[in-house]
């Protein structure tokens, strides 16, 4: 994949979709089983009304998909890339945020009193991990 990708506007419409927390938090409730819209409302913490709003544009986005079951609808997940983009982001989120609790979870040496490593050493492990942060 390169910069010139003709994916990379489509990348975008995905980050777009995915930029709502109430989105994040449906693909997380969705994870690991398919849920009714007011299950999901209940879960995230909103009107059934403004869960299914959200769910029309993962729909549009073919993140999610449904199965009818008499006069209920369940949603799921497509497949495991939105999950995955969304584990990642929170995990990039929780890194950003609390770097040293991310990392002695990870098992890093304890008592280290700072973030130890720069991130152009995070980019020199990228390269050799594939893109991801050791501590992860």
């Amino acid at each position: 994949m390169g910069v010139d990708s003709q994916y990379v506007e489509v990348a975008a419409e995905v980050f777009s979709l995915l930029s709502d927390p109430t989105r994040i938090r449906i693909v997380l409730a969705l994870r690991d089983e398919e849920l009714s819209v007011n299950h999901l409302a209940d879960i995230v913490d909103k009107s059934p009304t403004a869960v299914s709003q959200h769910l029309s544009k993962l729909r549009w986005g073919r993140m999610v998909t449904t199965r009818q079951e008499g006069n209920r609808v369940f949603y799921r997940l497509t497949d495991e890339h939105a999950r995955n983009l969304v584990a990642e982001a929170v995990s990039q989120a929780e890194h950003a945020l609390e770097p040293r609790t991310a990392h002695e979870r990870a098992g890093v040496a304890p008592g280290a009193s700072a973030h130890t490593h720069t991130h152009s050493t995070h980019r020199t492990e990228d390269r050799a991990s594939n893109g991801k942060c050791p501590a992860r």
